[in-house]
């Protein structure tokens, strides 16, 4: 629709410049997590009291609890002196807030606004709706009952939200809050300013439309999370009385066609024109206006109004249902890609959206808008560019004129050839240096752009990117002679990835960073699912629980470092575990429940200069009801690098049902009954700090596997502690270890920037992994032993498909 479409082109000449702004504000610096913790200060005070009572319950019975209890009785006076000053402060404040609700232009309190949980970890982007309040009495001879536009444009909007945002999305859930606006009172910017005041915490988008005289002024109010001012700002002046006339005289002179035939068949006149009701009326307006333009009257001076009805006011609900949804959607999809790296559904959606052909100048328009918001992409996420440009263009590709589309492939293909470091001027076409350097991880891409070629029916092109394909092919044929093959680079941490793990049902993969930041991904496609959390501390080390609910999460925060226990599928942090004076290295979770009879335990250690073992017993299926015990604390001479728990063959010589392992910085591995913190075994053999450890349970009974700074893998028999064997390959420090599945193929990570894989038993390499430009920091393996991955100092996280089974 022409309203739409010009609508939706001056709010991307208008807001594109707004998002990439804030594209490269997210991308400068992270939110400060002072001012996130004083906004939510207010809140937590008395959680934090509460909090105070329990932490003092933890550590009773131990030695060091007695410091601890100290501790917390001056927290606690403190928390009552903060609780004084801010009921004093909200006093003070009480007369402003209740002029500030004098002007609250919402049916909704605050209250219940910010009630909504995360979706997935991501805040919905919560969208009002202020609609118009038209006159319709203006229209002569308008005799019909009025319609509610609030209630069609509401219903409109719904249904679209509903169909690509809605709120159960886990991609981009947007909550659409219908009816909350008082739009008989409030409209502008006092009441934008009063919603900015006290939302501010919340992703908001206000579609806004008032009215002024023959037109409706249509606004925007939108800000993110983190901003420090709100986007309000008029997009477009509607025509709206225009539109509604247009109706009509399209509804004349289809009538007109009509009449002509009803005339040649020999009807009268008179007897049509009963049948014709408006029409006839409107018909013979067009028709004076014709007549009086053919003798050079000049209309445009002519105030003529037409007769209308239903139909036409109907046809003005459409134009702004369409322009709303436009707005709504180009939005959604810039909040969405700006702090969740979401890709635009918007240009899969514009062909349908837009009835009429677009005009090549307004394209250029909506095109130059994307471009400048995947420009503004490049410094951190360049190797987004290449998809969501040849996105765009698949969505381009109906266009008779290819000028556009074919801009966007090349920006696609010229960046995929900058990511792989291709020069293309050494090449005659692009097409011939992409097949220099594609692989197999690439498959995916390249079948797109030959979707893209097919569509616009170039078929020499088509054949160039099938020779492509073909070399895709035979790499696949090339690999499958191997263990392991890349399959993902994925992209996104801006420091060094620290710590990996799988889910057990082996489809979600969780890294950490140095960048504070925990992200989920999709194992087997790599695509991004979300943050979890962002400004968590500097995390040393996370592990998943045995369902794939918990994730527990070690920090090096000092003097009083703590372990965080989320749940993965609310985003929520449940529990906070203390108890450790120095930094926690690492958490490890018992891969199964082994301690309740009912099968809700679960063994949590964390390690720092000592190792406490927890019991986590879960309440509800959201692990609101988390509670946990401290089963023991096992004490280490030197900082604990590594543990691992698993449970013990029932012929094992130990006589345990669960063991704990621990790697220390003293080169030696202990061996734990982690129930009653009574050390078992010291093994030694090392020459070097011992990094990481594993057990695997084979043909054999149960292995140990230990990987040291001495650039050697011990595997050792776990009932006797003997040696087994020393592998040893690596040119650098081994950071990693880790064991299929059923025991047979060992894995490992090194600071030599590469992943070994062998066959433990004979001590054979079977295959090297290379790619990574920094140290193997870890190793995982998913639970069907399909999957390896692999987290490195360089900033990236690789997922390599097994190709063999392990």
């Amino acid at each position: 629709m022409e309203q739409g479409l010009r609508l939706l082109i001056q709010l991307i000449i208008e807001f594109a410049p707004v998002i990439a702004s804030l594209v490269q504000k997210n991308n400068e610096a992270s939110v400060d997590i002072t001012s996130q913790e004083k906004t939510a200060q207010a809140q937590t005070l008395l959680q934090s009291v509460n909090n105070s009572q329990r932490q003092i319950q933890y550590i009773e019975g131990f030695e060091e609890g007695k410091t601890e209890q100290q501790q917390l009785a001056v927290y606690y006076r403190q928390m009552q002196l903060k609780i004084a000053t801010q009921e004093q402060t909200t006093a003070l404040h009480l007369p402003e807030l209740q002029k500030l609700f004098e002007g609250w232009p919402l049916r909704l309190y605050p209250s219940q606004i910010l009630a909504t949980d995360t979706n997935n970890g991501r805040k919905p982007l919560k969208i009002f709706l202020a609609p118009p309040q038209v006159e319709f009495d203006t229209f002569a001879h308008q005799q019909e009952e009025y319609l509610d536009i609030e209630l069609m444009l509401a219903e409109g909007l719904r249904t679209f939200i509903g169909q690509h945002y809605s709120l159960q999305n886990p991609v981009r859930g947007t909550e659409f809050l219908a009816g909350a606006w008082n739009s008989k009172r409030f409209h502008s910017e006092s009441s934008i300013k009063a919603l900015f005041a006290m939302l501010r915490t919340e992703p908001i988008l206000i579609l806004e439309s008032e009215l002024d005289g023959d037109y409706l002024n249509f606004r925007i109010a939108y800000w993110g999370l983190g901003q420090d001012n709100y986007y309000y700002k008029t997009i477009s002046r509607l025509p709206y009385k225009k539109i509604i006339y247009q109706s009509a005289k399209k509804r004349a002179l289809e009538w007109k066609k009509i009449r002509d035939e009803l005339i040649s068949l020999g009807e009268t006149i008179e007897e049509i024109n009963h049948l014709g009701g408006d029409n006839v009326v409107n018909l013979s307006i067009l028709e004076k206006l014709e007549k009086w333009q053919n003798k050079g009257i000049d209309i445009s001076k002519l105030s003529l109004q037409y007769q209308v009805n239903r139909q036409d006011f109907e046809q003005l609900c459409q134009v702004l249902i369409t322009c709303h949804c436009l707005v709504a959607s180009w939005i959604a999809d810039a909040y969405y890609l700006v702090y969740y790296d979401v890709s635009p559904l918007l240009p899969d959606l514009l062909p349908n959206l837009l009835e009429s052909d677009l005009d090549l100048p307004s394209l250029k328009t909506i095109v130059t808008g994307y471009k400048q918001l995947y420009q503004a992409l490049e410094g951190e996420k360049l190797s987004w560019i290449p998809e969501l440009a040849l996105q765009l263009a698949q969505s381009l590709s109906h266009l008779s004129d290819r000028s556009l589309a074919q801009e966007q492939v090349d920006y696609s293909i010229n960046t995929w050839l900058q990511l792989r470091q291709v020069p293309p001027q050494q090449w005659s076409q692009p097409l011939q240096a992409m097949g220099s350097a594609v692989k197999l991880e690439d498959e995916e891409y390249v079948q797109k752009l030959k979707e893209y070629f097919v569509a616009v029916e170039e078929e020499e092109i088509v054949n160039h990117v099938e020779e492509i394909l073909d070399a895709i092919a035979l790499l696949k044929r090339q690999y499958q002679e191997e263990y392991a093959s890349l399959r993902h680079t994925l992209t996104g941490h801006s420091g060094k990835v620290i710590s990996i793990a799988i889910s057990s049902d082996g489809e979600t993969l969780i890294s950490s960073c140095t960048d504070k930041n925990i992200k989920i991904w999709n194992l087997k496609t790599g695509e991004f699912i979300c943050n979890l959390t962002k400004n968590s501390g500097e995390i040393s080390s996370i592990a998943v629980s045995n369902d794939g609910n918990l994730l527990a999460v070690g920090t090096y925060e000092t003097p009083r470092s703590n372990v965080k226990v989320w749940h993965l599928q609310t985003g929520k942090l449940i529990h906070t575990l203390l108890g450790h004076h120095k930094p926690v290295n690492v958490v490890a979770m018992s891969p199964v429940s082994i301690l309740s009879p009912e099968g809700t335990g679960q063994i949590l250690a964390s390690g720092g200069n000592k190792i406490k073992v927890w019991n986590l017993q879960k309440g509800d299926k959201s692990g609101g009801n988390l509670q946990s015990d401290r089963i023991s604390t096992l004490w280490h001479s030197s900082v604990v690098n590594t543990i691992a728990i698993s449970p013990v063959s029932p012929a094992s010589a130990l006589g345990i049902s669960t063991i704990l392992v621990s790697g220390t910085g003293d080169q030696k591995i202990k061996l734990w009954n982690p129930h009653t913190g009574e050390l078992l075994r010291t093994l030694t053999g090392h020459s070097g700090a011992v990094n990481s450890v594993a057990i695997g349970s084979t043909g054999v009974g149960d292995i140990l596997f230990s990987g040291s700074a001495d650039k050697t893998i011990k595997i050792w028999k776990l009932a006797t502690g003997k040696i087994l064997h020393t592998l040893t390959g690596h040119t650098d420090a081994v950071k990693s270890v880790a064991v299929s599945p059923n025991g047979d193929i060992l894995i490992s990570g090194s600071t030599d920037n590469t992943i070994k894989i062998w066959r433990w038993e004979t001590g054979e390499v079977l295959q090297t992994l290379t790619g990574h430009s920094g140290t193997v920091n870890q190793v995982a393996i998913s639970p069907d032993g399909e999957y390896i991955a692999s987290c490195s100092a360089d900033k990236t996280i690789k997922i390599w498909q097994i190709n063999k089974v392990i």
